[in-house]
């Protein structure tokens, strides 16, 4: 995937950094649920991964994880956008507000 950067300003939602141990992954979640909302982008990171298969990417948009970490991620999932290191700095670079869950 690659994304692009535009020379017009930040965008104004959220990037949300889901970088949360596994056991501590769905109190992040369910905090996410309440904080989402449309045009927002949600990276999952570390053992988070492992719960990106969660029913909450239903209702989410823009999910992403980085190339390095897919053999976490569930197979089944074609909702998750997987990204490289170069696309995941451009994707940070996008927002002006970005938002760790742990």
């Amino acid at each position: 995937m690659v994304i692009k950067m535009s020379n017009q300003s930040l965008v104004s939602n959220t990037l949300y950094l889901i970088q949360a141990s596994y056991s501590a992954a769905p109190m992040a979640l369910s905090k996410l649920q309440q904080l989402y909302t449309a045009g927002d982008s949600v990276v999952f990171m570390g053992d988070a991964v492992m719960h990106a298969s969660s029913g909450i990417l239903q209702t989410l948009q823009n999910c992403f994880v980085l190339r390095n970490e897919q053999p976490l991620l569930n197979d089944s999932n074609h909702q998750i956008q997987l990204i490289d290191y170069d696309a995941f700095a451009t994707l940070c670079l996008q927002y002006s507000r970005c938002i760790s869950l742990k």
